[in-house]
């Protein structure tokens, strides 16, 4: 059945709203595509202009102007603008521009967007919850404008992309986590919730700029904040009981202890751990198909030790496990490098999360003679000889041309992952990776990079994306109703993503599939996910509808007929 036989057959949708407050509602309004029968049941005749546009050629205008804009930040206001407008169209946009628009409404020029939040802010989005109300919380949550959320993304803008403490502009990423739901995995638009935790700001920039949105005060923090977050899970809980609640970019400090502390009271993951872990794992995984190892087999240093540097560990100790390693013997092969050092037993006050990955001091005793030994990150390159170098530092320009080039003495091929981002972040840039190895080094970044020409060929660079991982798990998991989210369903979401590695069926190809293949993964990783959550008993998943159930969920951005519901 063709597209245009389809909708001629979909049901219509009965709706009370007319007039111009249809027109106002992103998620009915068709603009111009509005035909006359509609225009005359709905009030509309007279509020459009007399030609009923297709939406390929809607699609064409719109385009025709965002290709107009001069710089990013137009094209992020202007896209979002279109989504305030028609999300419909917005997302049919995307969809057909993928490649083109996913770095434009995310990374890396989400965080511009956020760092001007309060400067560029056209219409509120999502729901705003203010420490000053912090007594009120579920009374807000009754103001959600999604009444009905399945995906909840929260922040409380401490830790935006490696922008650090954006405040309420913050609310840029639970934004733009959503529209990626949305366009890679089909999560309908209606069902998504984005919020800010507003509890203040330690950016003096912000504090001292008169047209800062957010609440103007110094960061809550302590007892009070932990009481905040526990709160807001309470209401939550009340309000939304099986929605999926992802935390994204909160502190380093702070989002591991919550992903902890409620990950076995509710349905709820975090991005920046989890799904970075799983998505780096599934780059690595075909890094070693490409190179005829295992995964258990690499030595494995990373710049940064924040809460992204301890998912990717816990997610490559679990892939080595699949392999049949111990998890000593795993973890023994990661090397965590923060701005102090080594993180080794010897330091006092590491944190528990950094505890776990510890290396022993007795490992280190003979790599010089000083006292005590010097455990810089050179030093750590120096005796380690990794195979695998990964960076999370947000530090650019981390991996000098002496670092790599050393990596480099002792592998054949090294794999290196500058993932900071946004770009202006990032660790180092393919074209520098390639020249200091000789070609030989197998990368992947966490920015979008453009394609490094070498002896007269383009060499395209896979981007190591969340949005391969992330969309399908919160796909899978409201599909097959999963009362939980576990690191098993993010290693079975890797595994799936490895296998679409362009780099198995051409050495020269990258680590990761193009985007345009993103609604397919994620099908695919939904049903792992659905797989998994029955496996553990998590779910009463139909084992003969498992691949249908996450394709029934899948929202396409198509116009529906409407008719106005019988008074």
């Amino acid at each position: 059945m063709n597209n245009a036989v389809a909708k001629m057959e979909a049901k219509p949708l009965e709706i009370s709203v007319t007039g111009q407050r249809l027109l106002d509602d992103p998620l009915l309004n068709k603009s111009t595509a509005f035909p006359e029968a509609e225009r005359r049941e709905l009030g509309l005749m007279g509020l459009l202009p007399l030609h009923t546009s297709t939406i390929e050629e809607q699609l064409a205008r719109v385009y025709e102007n965002y290709q107009r804009k001069e710089n990013d930040i137009e094209r992020y206001i202007f896209l979002t603008a279109l989504q305030d407008r028609n999300e419909t169209l917005f997302y049919r946009l995307l969809q057909e521009h993928v490649t083109e628009m996913m770095p434009i409404i995310y990374t890396p020029t989400v965080g511009e967007g956020c760092r001007q939040y309060s400067h560029v802010f056209r219409r509120p989005r999502g729901l705003y919850i203010s420490y000053p109300y912090r007594n009120e919380i579920l009374a807000l949550l009754n103001n959600a404008p999604a009444a009905n959320a399945e995906v909840i993304v929260v922040t409380d803008g401490e830790r935006i992309l490696g922008l650090g403490d954006l405040g309420v502009g913050g609310m840029g990423i639970p934004v733009g986590k959503l529209s990626l739901y949305t366009l890679c995995a089909g999560i309908h638009p209606a069902t998504t919730l984005p919020i800010l935790l507003d509890v203040g700001t330690d950016n003096r920039e912000l504090l001292d700029d008169p047209l800062y949105l957010g609440w103007g005060h110094e960061r809550v923090r302590g007892k009070e904040y932990e009481d905040f977050i526990d709160a807001f899970v309470v209401a939550i809980k009340e309000k939304f009981p099986r929605a999926l609640l992802q935390w994204e970019d909160f502190s380093k400090h702070n989002a591991p202890n919550i992903l902890e502390r409620y990950r076995d009271r509710l349905c709820t993951f975090n991005d920046d751990i989890q799904g970075t872990g799983a998505v780096t794992v599934a780059g690595l995984l075909a890094a070693s198909s490409l190179t005829h190892t295992k995964l258990s087999d690499h030595r494995i240093v990373i710049l940064g030790a924040g809460a992204s540097a301890i998912g990717i560990c816990d997610q490559i100790v679990a892939g080595m496990k699949v392999e049949g390693a111990q998890e000593a013997e795993a973890r023994a092969r990661l090397w965590l490098v923060d701005s102090q050092g080594l993180v080794h037993t010897g330091r006092t006050k590491l944190g528990p999360f950094k505890q776990k990955y510890a290396q022993a001091i007795e490992e280190t005793l003979h790599w010089t003679l000083d006292d005590p030994p010097q455990l810089s990150f050179s030093e750590v390159i120096k005796n380690v000889q990794p195979t695998i170098l990964i960076g999370t530092s947000a530090q650019p320009g981390a991996f000098t041309e002496q670092i790599v080039s050393e990596m480099a003495k002792h592998v054949e091929r090294p794999v290196i992952f500058p993932l900071s981002n946004p770009t202006s972040k990032s660790e180092a840039t393919p074209s520098d990776l390639f020249d200091w190895t000789e070609g030989r080094a197998i990368i992947a970044t966490g920015s979008p990079f453009p394609a490094v020409v070498r002896d007269g060929r383009a060499i395209r660079i896979g981007q190591c994306n969340n949005s391969f991982i992330f969309p399908g798990v919160g796909l899978g998991v409201i599909a097959c109703g999963a009362r939980r989210v576990t690191d098993a369903m993010f290693v079975a979401a890797a595994r799936v993503l490895s296998e679409f590695a362009p780099v198995l069926f051409d050495p020269e190809a990258p680590l990761y599939p193009p985007l345009e293949q993103v609604r397919e993964v994620s099908l695919r990783v939904a049903v792992a996910v659905a797989r998994e959550a029955q496996r553990s008993g998590l779910a009463e998943v139909d084992l003969d509808n498992l691949e249908q159930t996450p394709t029934g969920k899948m929202w396409t951005p198509d116009y529906v007929p409407l008719r106005r519901v019988a008074s």
